[in-house]
């Protein structure tokens, strides 16, 4: 099968030496990004930058965040046109959408560039109730084992990963957008019937923690996220008011609490 998550270029090498600056010609693979379309019955309901992978995944996933649907039973019929570079979802006659919701475009790096929860979906959002507590020890030894699992961002770079972790099971995605890595996750446990059963897990993701990534861990439930980088004000605040435990710039076994610490034991 032709790959289609990178390109070959030919480049120019910079290397310095003793005797000056050395330019030597070179291929590199880079990564690739698609357009995907997603159709909702027969409708264009948005437009993801993403990688050229896990499509369906990713659309079940993003109309999760959205609060299109609230369960994979929701949706009739779902299939990927590879011409179209579309994923086409009949919803069921029950699942009501807004006019007003589409057409939207998402880039590669959170592109609806909102900070709040919208007002029309506030019921879907809820304060998280896990009880559950985390040695500390042991999410920075996930971490460390995560970011070392990120097959893609070694070979080529360019890509976030996000993993999400419990005890029973774990699913990790490497994507051009960190939104996406969530939303394709959030597709895959919807599809296998898990979604119900991550109250008590962890996501880790290797970017910066932005309110729209906030939001989304907010709507799946799940209690505690773990970032390599940081986490924006915004972010923090939703973390506060819905009672999540978010942890920043964790790396070579250290990192910060920022909300919500007494699920965190030493």
């Amino acid at each position: 099968m032709e790959d289609t998550l990178s390109e070959p270029f030919d480049i120019l090498e910079i290397s310095r030496t003793g005797h000056g600056i050395i330019l030597q010609p070179a291929k590199k693979q880079v990564i690739a990004e698609i357009s995907l379309k997603i159709l909702i019955n027969n409708d264009e309901y948005a437009s993801l930058l993403c990688l050229d992978q896990c499509q369906e995944d990713l659309a079940v996933g993003f109309l999760y965040s959205e609060g299109v649907i609230d369960s994979y039973n929701d949706i009739e019929s779902i299939s990927y046109n590879e011409r179209l570079i579309a994923v086409i979802i009949k919803l069921r006659d029950n699942v009501c959408i807004s006019r007003q919701e589409s057409l939207r475009s998402v880039t590669s790096g959170c592109g609806r560039c909102f900070t709040y929860i919208n007002p029309l979906k506030q019921d879907k959002y809820k304060i998280i109730k896990s009880n559950h507590s985390y040695p500390i020890g042991k999410i920075l030894d996930i971490m460390s084992a995560f970011i070392q699992q990120s097959e893609l961002y070694k070979d080529i770079g360019g890509v976030h990963s996000v993993l999400y972790y419990s005890d029973d099971f774990s699913v990790l995605n490497e994507d051009i957008g960190r939104h996406n890595c969530v939303d394709k996750i959030t597709g895959i446990l919807m599809k296998k019937g898990k979604l119900a059963q991550i109250a008590d897990g962890i996501m880790f993701i290797s970017g910066r923690v932005s309110s729209e990534i906030m939001t989304k861990i907010i709507r799946m439930g799940i209690p505690v996220l773990v970032s390599r980088s940081t986490p924006t004000a915004a972010a923090v605040k939703l973390a506060e008011k819905y009672n999540v435990t978010l942890l920043g710039y964790v790396r070579g076994g250290s990192g910060y609490i920022y909300t919500c610490p007494g699920r965190m034991t030493v």
